[in-house]
């Protein structure tokens, strides 16, 4: 009986999960997510065709209670594949952790070290961990990082203006993102070969949101730094900001260290800015002033970052929209296409509104494309490559 790999993606509110046969191809069972934790949590179940979503009948959800929605959701559905392997997206990697890892008890206390880095994700996702490895005591536990796919970045690419001993004691930026990046370069690769569409810029717009750029698939730049504050204006986080302005709170505001993380976590970017609400869609359709607002910050944000990456790489060839608002919203595609225009992006209204997978005129200069990431399937693939290379690990099919 062919083992299977079970993958848990645990986000800032939500848990998605899936599980695959472990072969070469990936052949998927099961999807789902249980979304929206902290408000009437919700599970959304895929199999095959059909597609089954429903209220789990509480409040609030805490991350381990959903792992344990998803054991039973795994154990009824009967897919009749043992877990071999789970495998966990791991925000944080810090600069040791750069390729996949077997999650035994030295390597996750190291990253339990990383807890301050990443503050409001790697806490969630090594609790995952830990409750797996009761879940499922006979299946490996395997770590990809978030972080890995900008370690090969050039030095001077992760170096901040600070003194020198703060840069070794790990003060860099660390780029985060990856398992979506990851996915979308090698899916550049199938379309493009091994040039991967050139000069690419890709724009992960969700909740959290990025931009990377990459020449030949590998990243070059990108928008987050340090922590997942940096960059694009995103849904509840502020972005960039002038460092001077932290000074000013503790300083002048005396507001307290805790205050001033959820602040900048939790009640600024599109929230903060409209005063009304995080998420795009609800922003697009309110007809208010202030939710107009913050739509034209996030959009010219990510234009103006578009232009700092394409110099970064010598132009743009290549751009690619994903997540939630990059999948889903041609709006904010459109807009941000229009602040592109000087480097040669035309899309065609009609294309982008279908959100078809190639968006641009023929005569653009730059490809402009839609490609629905998946973490979970970049996970999975990272965990076969750990089979190939020490097959032992995983070789207990049934």
């Amino acid at each position: 009986m062919t083992a299977a790999v079970l993958v848990l993606n645990a986000g800032s509110s939500s848990l998605k999960f899936a599980v695959y046969e472990r072969r070469e191809s990936l052949p998927l069972v099961l999807k789902g997510s249980v979304s929206s934790l902290r408000a009437n949590p919700r599970l959304k179940l895929s199999t095959g065709n059909a597609v089954e979503e429903k209220s789990l009948g509480r409040e609030s959800l805490e991350i381990g209670a959903a792992v344990e929605v998803v054991a039973a959701e795994i154990g009824e559905c009967g897919s009749g594949h043992p877990v071999a392997a789970v495998g966990h997206r791991i925000v944080h990697g810090g600069r040791d952790f750069i390729s996949p890892m077997v999650l035994d008890e030295p390597v996750v206390e190291r990253l339990r070290e990383l807890i301050p880095l990443a503050p409001h994700h790697q806490p969630e996702n090594l609790q995952v961990v830990d409750l797996a490895r009761n879940l499922f005591p006979e299946a490996v536990q395997v770590g990809c990082f978030d972080t890995a796919f900008h370690a090969a970045r050039p030095k001077i690419a992760k170096s901040y203006g600070l003194p020198r001993a703060l840069t070794n004691s790990g003060v860099q930026s660390y780029g985060f993102h990856g398992l979506s990046y990851a996915y979308i370069s090698s899916e550049l690769g199938k379309l493009y070969g091994p040039e991967a569409g050139g000069r690419v810029i890709v724009a992960h717009l969700g909740s959290g949101a990025s931009l990377c750029a990459m020449l030949g698939g590998k990243s070059v730049a990108t928008t987050m730094g340090f922590s997942t504050l940096d960059g694009l204006v995103m849904s509840t986080r502020c972005g960039s900001l002038d460092p001077g302005i932290v000074i000013y709170l503790l300083q002048n505001l005396k507001m307290p260290i805790e205050e001033l993380s959820a602040l900048l976590y939790d009640r600024s970017g599109l929230l903060g800015i409209s005063g009304i609400s995080g998420d795009m869609a609800t922003l697009l359709e309110t007809e208010s002033s202030s939710a107009a607002e913050a739509v034209d910050l996030f959009v010219y944000r990510a234009g103006r970052e578009i232009g700092s990456l394409a110099a970064a790489i010598g132009g743009l060839d290549t751009l690619v929209f994903t997540a939630g608002i990059g999948e889903n919203s041609p709006a904010i595609r459109e807009q941000i296409c229009a602040s592109a225009g000087w480097l040669g992006v035309k899309i065609d209204p009609e294309s982008n509104k279908q959100n078809l997978a190639r968006i641009g005129f023929p005569d653009s200069a730059v490809d402009v494309l839609v490609i629905p990431t998946d973490e979970e399937r970049a996970i999975a693939e990272q965990i076969l490559s750990i089979s190939r290379s020490r097959t032992a690990i995983l070789a207990n099919d049934c």
